[in-house]
């Protein structure tokens, strides 16, 4: 087990500036921790006396941040093909140490769709590992010849590979399939189940404006999932897999490519939460075939990029709920995520807005896992980061790990 730093019972964090993640910053702020509890956030001048606290004096004090949409793969190329030729003892070891770069770089906590996350989970919760918070969905489930078939592979090898890196295959078909691999993902320790309900990018056959999935299946899927009291997460492009997934009432759409006025309606009717994830589809054109990519995948991710653009801003201006994810798969580039807030700043959000989506939004997309977290408030979880600037006038010092001065993870001082 991993060496605890000395912790003292109350550590007051006093800053230029406090971001609570939803509402105003706050100039001259203070935000008293005791144990792994807020006890108090608010103006310098309001706080308690805090005789004997461990006086920490920062530029910013902000919630530590959440990354909704992170893969721990451990590849180092862009080509999930990948994994037919990587040891899967040396794909745990590479995610391991992309989770200790992730909480370095202020997310404390990381909702993982695919991959080795339900292992890395039980290792940060026991101590074993440095990490954020992980609410992980083991193997991410897939049609036969859906998005997360590898369809230059037998279909046999597909299921053994993905048993043998990730606990549990991925493909399912027909309603009573779909319900027994949502069940095998749970027996993993799932904390949110992931669904591909329309084509991809990374897949070789299957077109990404295309349903995967019937109805039937989705329903199936997010009924064994709310049974065990999680939420589905859609990977969707297409407005047809969109569609069908929020009638079936998955709680999040991953990319929403192909989002409209009429599936932004249906988002707003349902309480949807969007996850854009524009990182990938900048790194993707800008470095997507220097990293690996095959041509298939580089020729789907020109076409869409543009669109995909298109629909973050509709749902930015119509105000649906978004939390940052990025999509990141590659190990190389993790601790980049922080460029997310930019990004979308970059399609209008305001630099607030994109701070929310960072922190506030981020429980929104477990469901009834959700802790209190993502907003400096008295009585949640001390996951919270110090920041060398102004966010608010300069958000994409978020992107910069160096930025990230202090991280505080449960009321414990993780970093430095």
């Amino acid at each position: 087990m991993l060496p605890s730093p000395v912790m003292a019972s109350t550590t007051r964090i006093e800053a230029d500036l406090l971001v609570p993640g939803r509402g105003e910053p706050v100039d001259e702020g203070t935000v008293v921790i005791e144990g792994e509890t807020i006890a108090y956030a608010g103006p310098t001048r309001l706080a308690p006396d805090t005789p004997g606290a461990a006086v920490v004096r920062v530029p910013t004090v902000m919630p530590g941040m959440w990354e909704t949409h992170a893969h721990f793969l451990g590849l180092r190329t862009a080509n999930i093909e990948a994994l037919a030729t990587m040891s899967p003892h040396v794909g745990v070891l590479r995610a391991a140490r992309s989770a200790e770069r992730l909480l370095r770089a202020g997310f404390t906590s990381v909702r993982e769709v695919g991959g080795y996350g339900t292992f890395l989970a039980q290792a940060v919760e026991e101590g074993t590992l440095e990490g954020p918070t992980i609410y992980a969905a083991g193997a991410f489930l897939s049609q036969t010849g859906g998005h997360a078939d590898i369809h230059a592979l037998g279909e046999g090898h597909v299921r053994d590979l993905f048993e043998r890196h990730f606990g549990a295959h991925s493909l399912c078909d027909g309603p009573d399939d779909c319900r027994r691999q949502v069940r095998r993902q749970l027996r993993l320790g799932a904390k949110v189940i992931k669904v591909c309900a329309s084509g991809g990018v990374m897949s070789q056959i299957d077109h990404p404006i295309h349903q995967q999935f019937s109805t039937e299946e989705l329903a199936a899927i997010v009924e064994e999932a709310a049974r065990a009291d999680r939420v589905v997460a859609a990977h969707c492009h297409g407005k047809p897999g969109i569609m069908a997934a929020l009638r079936a009432g998955v709680r999040t759409i991953e990319h929403g490519t192909f989002l409209d006025a009429e599936a932004v309606e249906l988002m707003a009717e349902t309480g949807a939460v969007l996850v854009g994830t524009r990182f990938i589809v900048e790194y993707l054109v800008e470095m997507g075939r220097a990293r690996g990519m095959p041509a298939y995948a580089y020729e789907k991710i020109v076409a869409i990029a543009d669109r995909h653009a298109e629909a973050l801003r509709l749902a930015i201006e119509a105000g649906i709920p978004m939390a940052l994810g990025t999509d990141i798969f590659v190990v190389d580039e993790v601790g980049r995520n922080g460029e997310e807030l930019a990004l979308l700043t970059r399609l209008g959000m305001s630099p607030l807005q994109a701070i929310e989506a960072a922190t506030a939004n981020g429980p929104l997309t477990v469901g009834p896992q959700a802790p209190r977290s993502g907003v400096l408030e008295a009585g949640y979880d001390a996951d919270v980061i110090a920041v060398d600037g102004d966010p608010v006038a300069d958000v994409s010092i978020l992107a910069d790990p160096e930025r990230i001065t202090h991280v505080w993870k449960n009321g414990r001082l993780v970093s430095p």
